[in-house]
């Protein structure tokens, strides 16, 4: 194994996020408790908002269980990134791997993106899904949010996207000190490295309930991939802009021509009206995009916060 910088004790922590996921609780302990490994690692829940019993349960598993564990409770649901950001800034590992509280990213697929972390001193390492146990409906939202990604980023190579990433913990650092309340993760990232790669892992089904991501929660989403980590929305609006301006001054320019040269007379009603509902359009599209942005900006300036921390408990911290 890689010498580990400044003296760290723990070599991998992981961060799960949860929310209402009680059901899922005895089980992932139970499979975190199997981990074998040489070096020192922890993991941090960060429980999210719970509306059932998420949090008191984990209380109740982790107080008898050998792990070195965190549990965060923030006060109200924030949302799966700026969960995700808080578990960065308690993680004392040299590198930390986030992963769902569904079961859905299996234990020894986490070790892996460690090894191949490892192996490639990779910033970054994301695991690309060989089959996705998603909805078909999910599944097409994520390639969306993944092509919006890789267009709105600008980023020199396209990478594949996901939840299921292994970050340095200096590079997670940088990326938790965004005051940004709307955060998007893969965009913080894709700010501060470029040494990105990807590993090919396993995606189990959910273990039990449904999953609470829902079309609102991608539609937010995506929002945040296209306002918050990129200005090519304003760029592209007044590029738009410039191409209809030029448009209408040919249009404008051979209607005259017609009517001169030919004595056409000017007609056209219908055609009018649509150039006005096409052109009105556009015009209230790009006033919500920067309504979009301003009112982000006041959010930012009257200081929205990304998330508040409710409690913080350890358990067998000496262990690490």
């Amino acid at each position: 194994m890689n010498h580990l910088p400044g003296g760290s004790k723990v070599s991998l922590s992981l961060v799960i996020p949860t929310c209402n996921s009680v059901d899922c609780v005895d089980e992932l302990v139970s499979r975190l408790e199997e981990i074998n490994l040489q070096q020192r690692w922890e993991v941090i829940f960060v429980d999210d908002g719970s509306q059932d019993n998420t949090y008191f349960r984990l209380k109740e598993r982790l107080a008898v269980s050998t792990i070195c564990a965190t549990l965060v409770r923030h006060t109200r649901n924030f949302g799966e990134h700026q969960a995700v950001l808080t578990g960065y800034r308690l993680a004392t590992g040299f590198h930390i791997v986030n992963l769902d509280d569904d079961l859905q990213n299996p234990i020894i697929e986490a070790i892996r993106l460690w090894m191949h972390a490892l192996e490639t001193d990779s910033d970054v390492v994301y695991g690309n899904y060989h089959l996705k146990e998603h909805a078909k409906w999910r599944n097409a939202g994520s390639k969306l949010a993944n092509i919006s990604a890789n267009f709105f980023l600008a980023s020199q190579q396209k990478y594949y996207f996901s939840s299921f990433r292994c970050v340095k913990a200096d590079i997670a650092k940088l990326a938790a000190n965004a005051n940004t309340p709307y955060p998007y993760i893969d965009g913080l990232l894709s700010e501060v490295t470029q040494s990105i790669s990807t590993l090919t892992v396993h995606h189990d089904r959910r273990y039990l309930g449904g999953s609470s991501y829902t079309l609102r929660r991608l539609i937010r989403l995506w929002m945040n991939i296209v306002v918050n980590s990129s200005i090519m929305p304003l760029r592209l609006a007044s590029l738009l802009a410039i191409a209809m301006w030029f448009l209408g001054m040919l249009l404008m320019a051979s209607a005259i021509a017609d009517v001169v040269i030919n004595g056409a007379a000017v007609v056209g009603w219908a055609s009018l009206m649509s150039g006005v509902l096409f052109f009105g359009g556009i015009q209230c599209l790009f006033l919500g995009i920067l309504g979009e942005y301003t009112g982000r900006i006041l959010l930012v300036l009257s200081g929205k916060p990304q998330s508040c921390v409710r409690d913080i408990t350890e358990y067998n911290k000496k262990l690490a």
